[in-house]
């Protein structure tokens, strides 16, 4: 189990996995080696399964970001997963039980680069019988 000082530390590391042990430790008033040692324990349990970099799209040339709806049928749900797993322009990928089957985040460059995936591409995909993007407008948190 978790305590409070662990929900600290996943917290200070979710803000900024950057965040040295050592300011973590004083703000929890523990060594910096405890802080280590609670750390490896929160990977080895798996509650903390890694570290990332934040990137912001548009400065690396895709100024459209859109959270896309991909339906299937039904049987054809796992293969199209795995496909648009394969796809760079593909950052994230969910299977949910909302309105949609399969949510994609993409990374376009522009309108047309965005046409072009979900026709050309996903559009494609054996099984595929709907896409439904929605642009992002604003980030907000």
């Amino acid at each position: 189990m978790i305590d409070e000082r662990d929900r600290i530390i996943i917290e200070m590391l979710t803000k900024d996995a950057r965040t040295p042990f050592t300011e973590i430790a004083k703000v929890l008033g523990i060594s910096e080696t405890a802080v280590r040692k609670r750390v490896k324990a929160l990977e080895e349990a798996g509650i903390i399964k890694g570290y990332t970099v934040k990137v912001d799209p548009a400065k690396l040339g895709y100024s459209l970001v859109s959270i896309t709806g991909v339906d299937t049928r039904p049987e054809k749900i796992f293969e199209v997963a795995n496909k648009l797993k394969e796809f760079d322009f593909v950052k994230e990928l969910y299977l949910t039980s909302g309105d949609h089957m399969i949510m994609a985040e993409i990374w376009a460059k522009d309108g047309e680069d965005l046409a072009d995936i979900i026709s050309n591409k996903i559009g494609k995909i054996d099984g595929v019988v709907k896409v439904c993007p929605a642009i992002i407008l604003e980030k907000l948190k």
